[in-house]
């Protein structure tokens, strides 16, 4: 397995494995699933500011990990929020933690100091993988939004990056 930058090339792959989350309906709110259109325009948004990452194994891409605004405040430029996703076949396989240490990497590489992301609280795998990486789990949004018609909770977990040293 490798883990490299996510290119625009590597649009229609990354839609693929979101859309596998999308339909799973345990990682995100989101329900309508994405076309490479929408996701090489959001790479290409956000590329030079916003890590994004794919693990390939044979030339296939098997997941990815991207990190989004987490607020346009000034105040707030060194926190992402961070996603992570694999595709079904390569779930429990090592993929996740790889992507989000290197996630974490280029994070710190460029001036991120927090790490921050919302899980389904029972999203015993995506709990695990982020408590293996070092993120704690800080709280809980009850009633954070509707999936399906139905109010649905999210636990909210943070790392702190430690700077790079020089």
């Amino acid at each position: 397995m490798e883990v490299r930058a996510a290119t625009p090339d590597d649009a229609r792959a990354i839609a693929h494995v979101y859309n596998q989350g999308i339909e799973d309906r345990v990682a995100t709110f989101e329900t309508e699933p994405r076309t490479a259109g929408q996701v090489e325009q959001t790479l290409r948004r956000r590329i030079r500011t916003h890590p994004a990452l794919v693990a390939e194994r044979d030339g296939t891409v098997i997941g990815f990990a991207w990190v989004a605004p987490y607020s346009e405040r000034p105040c707030y430029m060194g926190v992402g929020e961070f996603s992570v996703y694999i595709s079904r076949e390569a779930r429990g396989q090592g993929v996740g933690r790889a992507l989000v240490d290197a996630l974490a990497d280029a994070c710190r590489t460029e001036q991120f100091w927090k790490l921050v992301s919302r899980i389904f609280p029972e999203n015993a795998a995506s709990r695990a993988l982020c408590r293996a990486c070092g993120f704690r789990e800080v709280g809980k949004h009850i009633r954070h939004a509707q999936l399906d018609g139905e109010w649905r909770d999210v636990i909210v977990v943070e790392r702190l990056l430690e700077p790079l040293r020089p």
